[in-house]
């Protein structure tokens, strides 16, 4: 029995191996295949077949399905689980991730999606946010830079830059007539915003640019300053011929320097005389330098200097008012021309015609107080030449004596046109006297004399100057006051425009008779907006009767072009109001010399504010005056110094008015002056 066991038929025995080494064959070759094929995209990504079904759609034969139905059943479940898991989520199996457990979600291929233009964008804005945080070394997570919602918001914004961008540039390019204005005002509010000294000095377009282009001005200025000191301690010790070296060369280096600003305007030879002068300064450090002394006369020298500078600026103050309040030569002899002419006249040519108009309420009626015939002249007849109906316009000019026969005299030689002019006499008005008017009785009094002719009482260089601002001939003229005298002057009138002599009329004025001044009795133009001019400015309000009747921050306002209800005046008695607060003020204890002030008491609660277009000030004190409020304005008013007749008159009325200009609209307001 055991050898025909062991001698048994070949055959048997190796049918009986036949299924296992069939079966390991395919473990070992075929699995591979398998794995290869399903990883070249064999199998199906989709994740509700099972493996069989993924090889079904391969389209395989029947025996490849036999082949792999048995394989399948060689394998756990667990292992065909994670083959589904996988093949499901990433696509194709791979067996690097057969071991994993918690796959990344980074791991996950999505398919590709065609984009929107605006998903592009968003897109193109999240890979730029993604290279400035890894430039930066930030580290964000992969869904900060994918989330739509932030993508979308920049987006946005990046949107609106864009837009706002375009529409400055058309306003800049294509806004055409409408931005171009705008933009040159822009301009030229830039400019002068910018020190004109310093942009000359430190200009990129000038070839001498440096920022230290006056190094070798300051350091010769230095070296005169030492050459000074050590000359002083030279002849204090008697040391001639160091004394005349240093001399010698304070000459020479003053002739060098000259007027010259920048290093540029030296000439050739600066560097030789800064060389000498420091080999002089040298030597007398080595001979006579004393620190104590040298100290010492630098103090003395600086005292020197800000007492000359402090008795220039004084002498400035008093040469200022001076050309601002004397008579120019020119005017002077015309005035005496014009009275010689006029006491040559017989009385009738003395007369006037029209005198049915000068008392007519239906009528224009005008106030004009002016010892100055040229300015009074420029009143009439720019009033004139803007008027519709001029026929219609009466003035009631008031002169001083000394100027009443120029003043007539003028006007009857240029009557201007239709209108009627009447010139009187302010004494004449016999009522008007120190009984009646309290101004008057105050300047009679010894303190009122003291005080405008006498100044050596002042111990401030600021009380100088107010006492030489004070000191004006015209606040010692009546004419200046007359105005609070209007229903007196003018009894059978009811309403009257009040003007000053120091004004151009650019526009028709009957409209303003026509505006309701709502049971007020002046209408006038306030100057509380951009220069904030309100009482606090002109009244004293640390006494206690100002501080209790009136409001600090109260809205000011502007003589020149007034409106004055004389009906609403005479019903509220204003004169007596006005006298009561002077009489007050006899020790210019409430507010300086002057008429604004005691208007504003005067009026206080019964001025109606006229539109600014009416009345535009400044064009005698402020260079800043745009040319647009100019050109659209009423009346523009010289107030100031730098009246247009005098020399001191700014050469600019306003940073686009040039002085010829100016000068031009003067003449086209009464062209007979170029006569004189």
């Amino acid at each position: 029995m055991p050898s025909r066991r062991g001698n048994g038929n070949p055959r048997s025995r190796a049918g009986k191996f036949r299924i296992p080494v069939v079966s390991l064959l395919l473990v070992s070759v075929v699995t591979p295949l398998v794995f290869l094929a399903a990883r070249l995209g064999n199998f199906s990504s989709s994740g509700d077949k099972d493996l069989s079904g993924s090889l079904t759609n391969t389209g395989a034969d029947d025996k490849n399905l036999n082949a792999l139905q048995q394989i399948e059943s060689l394998f756990s479940k667990d292992v065909l689980d994670v083959i589904r898991t996988n093949t499901d989520d990433s696509g194709p199996l791979s067996l690097n991730v057969i071991g994993r457990k918690d796959l990344s979600s980074s791991w996950v291929v999505e398919k590709p999606v065609k984009l929107s233009k605006a998903e592009e964008n968003s897109s193109q804005v999240v890979e730029l946010d993604k290279k400035e945080g890894e430039q930066s070394g930030r580290e964000d997570s992969e869904q900060s830079f994918t989330n739509k919602g932030s993508a979308a918001e920049r987006i946005a914004r990046l949107q609106t830059r864009l837009e706002r961008k375009d529409k400055r540039v058309f306003e800049l390019t294509q806004g055409g007539e409408v931005a171009a204005p705008r933009i040159v005002k822009e301009v030229s509010q830039r400019k002068k915003e910018i020190d004109d000294n310093v942009l000359n000095k430190y200009s990129i377009w000038r070839p001498e640019f440096d920022v230290d282009s006056d190094a070798l001005v300051r350091l010769m200025r230095d070296q005169l300053i030492m050459a000074r000191v050590y000359a002083s301690l030279a002849h204090s010790r008697n040391m001639i011929d160091l004394q005349r070296e240093l001399n010698i060369r304070i000459k020479e280096s003053h002739r060098v320097l000259g007027e010259a600003n920048l290093d540029v305007d030296l000439p050739r030879s600066a560097s030789e005389k800064i060389k000498e002068m420091g080999q002089a300064l040298l030597s007398a450090r080595k001979h006579i330098f004393d620190c104590k002394a040298v100290t010492k006369k630098l103090r003395a020298m600086l005292q020197a200097s800000d007492d000359q500078a402090h008795a220039l600026i004084k002498q400035s103050s008093v040469l200022r008012q001076l050309i601002a309040k004397t008579i120019p030569k020119g005017l002077h002899c015309l005035s005496m021309i014009l009275t010689l002419e006029f006491n040559s006249l017989s009385n009738d040519l003395k007369t006037y015609a029209n005198w049915e108009k000068l008392e007519d309420p239906s009528l224009f009626h005008y106030a004009l107080f002016s010892d100055n015939v040229i300015a009074a002249a420029v009143v009439v007849n720019s009033t004139v030449q803007n008027a519709k109906e001029p026929e219609k316009h009466v003035f009631h000019l008031v002169s001083d004596k000394l100027n009443f026969a120029a003043m007539k005299m003028w006007f009857i030689a240029n009557p201007p046109g239709k209108a009627t002019v009447h010139v009187e006499n302010i004494d004449d008005f016999r009522w008007l006297n120190s009984t009646y008017c309290p101004v008057l009785r105050q300047l009679e009094t010894a303190s009122m004399k003291e005080y405008y002719f006498k100044s050596d009482h002042s111990t401030t260089l600021a009380d100088a100057a107010t006492n030489l601002k004070y000191r004006n001939p015209k606040y010692l003229s009546m004419l200046n006051h007359l105005r609070f005298y209007l229903p007196e002057v003018y009894s059978k009138l009811d309403k009257i425009l009040f003007l000053d002599d120091d004004i151009v009329v650019q526009k028709d004025l009957t409209s303003l008779w026509s505006i309701d001044l709502h049971g007020n009795v002046n209408g006038a133009v306030e100057t509380c907006g951009e220069t904030f001019h309100r009482f606090d400015k002109y009244l004293n309000f640390s006494n206690p009767l100002i501080l209790d009747n009136f409001n600090p921050n109260a809205c000011g306002w502007a003589y020149g072009m007034n409106v004055f209800d004389l009906k609403e005046w005479k019903r509220r008695d204003i004169t007596s109001i006005y006298h009561r607060w002077q009489n007050l003020n006899e020790q210019r204890e409430l507010w300086k010399l002057g008429t604004l002030p005691p208007g504003l008491i005067t009026f206080y609660n019964l001025t109606y504010p006229l539109d600014k277009s009416w009345h535009v000030l400044g064009l005698g004190y402020d260079p800043h005056v745009e040319r647009e409020d100019i050109e659209g304005a009423a009346v523009v008013h010289y107030n100031g110094n730098m009246k247009p007749w005098l020399d001191l008159s700014m050469s600019r009325a306003s940073p686009e008015i040039s002085n010829f200009e100016k000068i031009q609209m003067l003449n086209r307001a009464f062209p007979e002056i170029s006569n004189f």
